[in-house]
């Protein structure tokens, strides 16, 4: 007879006794435009999300147009991990892309090495916020075109239609692929490096 208990689910990794050093990054972007996914998709743990089912009483307050699919919102934000080496960790925040939650922003800021704006072209006025938010903070950013498979518009459209600066990092992504999430980031901690040592201005 075959046994009906599971296994149980497998711990996390435990940090490396030699962690020294951890570094935060927050990924923040418009509603549905794929931050849970990119977390997850990069994060070696199982990552903390606190997504909550949407519901008819949101209807009102929650643009779903473009994403009209969606089931499922962030609330409060999304968590993963990401072992650099023997002395370094990085820790990934997603933000929720709601108006309603913005106010939890300057807290996932805070720290942070930088932050990746996810964008979406169906919805491409949601990426204004973020975007001067980081700009007035000072917070060094990449964006990313987390491209849903429209293949409609091109990387030079994007950045002008957003009035990117052009020492900011425009790339494309599938969130979903986790090669493709961590080129993301290798993106970010590049610009950021470059910015440290004055190759940007």
């Amino acid at each position: 007879m075959h046994s009906t208990t599971s296994e149980p689910p497998a711990s996390p990794p435990p940090l490396p006794d030699t962690a020294e050093r951890a570094l935060k990054i927050a990924v923040v972007g418009g509603f549905g435009a794929g931050k849970t996914t990119l977390v997850r998709s990069v994060s070696e743990i199982r990552p903390l999300n606190t997504e909550e089912t949407m519901t008819r009483a949101g209807a009102g307050v929650d643009d779903l147009a473009g994403v009209e699919a969606k089931r499922s919102t962030t609330v409060a934000f999304d968590f993963g991990r990401i072992t650099l080496d023997a002395t370094s960790v990085l820790y990934v925040f997603g933000a929720p892309g709601q108006e309603r939650f913005w106010f939890l922003w300057d807290r996932l800021f805070s720290g942070a090495l930088g932050a990746v704006v996810l964008v979406d072209t169906r919805r491409l006025d949601d990426s204004w916020y973020a975007i001067d938010r980081l700009e007035a903070q000072g917070t060094p950013f990449v964006v990313a075109h987390n491209d849903f498979g429209e293949g409609e518009h091109t990387l030079e459209q994007i950045r002008a239609a957003l009035d990117l600066d052009p020492h900011v990092p425009l790339v494309r992504c599938d969130a979903r692929v986790r090669d493709s999430a961590k080129r993301v980031l290798i993106a970010l901690v590049r610009h950021v490096s470059a910015l440290v040592t004055g190759g940007v201005r």
